[in-house]
């Protein structure tokens, strides 16, 4: 489904040269949940956005369903981001002027889907992580857990092809965590969708079906998880 392949990015700040990526080759497919590991500064981050077509490499290739990204115009890729990934981010990024349920129907409103249409399907996905009680309230009315439910939601509105996640509990107490991770975790579809997330916490990496550590831009190790995985 998601493959990197020989793929480096480099950023220049200034004179400085910082090799994010250095050569990594990996492939994701349907049905996995993939943690992938690493301290501050090791390039984790950097391929989340390789895979996920918010960026490209520097060299080597990020190939997604098939399809080279490097290949589409950056309407094509914009386009991708919206239908076939869903994303969750530490901080939520929901709009604070719109409800749980328009935050969520937000990717298919920019696809021009009638309104009615997209808040029904927003007001499903809401029910599919047990908020639909709360469709119609703002995000300063919802603890943190509530509003990373409603960004799982949106990441789900639009049925994904892969769901990718950025330190989705960096900003949620232990228990709050333990409920989003499991909610991840039920995610992955056999032979269809694909969840891959980012974590530096070794416990929220256990929920995962296989963990790859990055360290200096380069995947020190990747094999399956061992042992159980833990319970909410």
């Amino acid at each position: 489904m998601i493959e990197l392949i020989d793929t480096t990015k480099t950023y220049y700040q200034g004179r400085r040269v910082v090799s994010a990526v250095r050569g990594v080759s990996l492939a994701v497919q349907g049905g996995e949940f993939v943690a992938i590991m690493g301290p501050s500064g090791s390039g984790k981050s950097t391929l989340m956005h390789l895979m996920g077509a918010l960026d490209t490499p520097t060299s080597g290739r990020a190939v997604f369903q098939g399809q080279d990204l490097q290949s589409l115009s950056d309407t094509a890729r914009s386009l991708l981001r919206r239908n076939r990934i869903g994303f969750v981010f530490q901080a939520f990024n929901l709009l604070p002027t719109l409800t749980a349920a328009e935050n969520v129907a937000l990717p298919l409103l920019l696809g021009g889907a009638p309104r009615r249409e997209t808040l029904a399907r927003a007001k499903a996905s809401l029910d599919r992580v047990g908020l639909g009680e709360r469709a119609d309230h703002f995000p300063e009315e919802m603890s943190g857990g509530e509003m990373q439910r409603v960004a799982v939601a949106r990441a789900l509105v639009t049925s994904p092809d892969a769901v990718l996640c950025d330190e989705p509990t960096g900003n949620l107490d232990s228990v709050t965590s333990r409920e989003i991770l499991t909610l991840l975790a039920g995610l992955p579809e056999p032979g269809r969708r694909a969840v891959v997330m980012v974590t530096h916490d070794a416990t929220a990496a256990q929920y995962g079906t296989r963990i790859v550590r990055i360290r200096d831009g380069l995947v020190e190790s990747d094999g399956p998880v061992v042992g159980p995985r833990p319970t909410a």
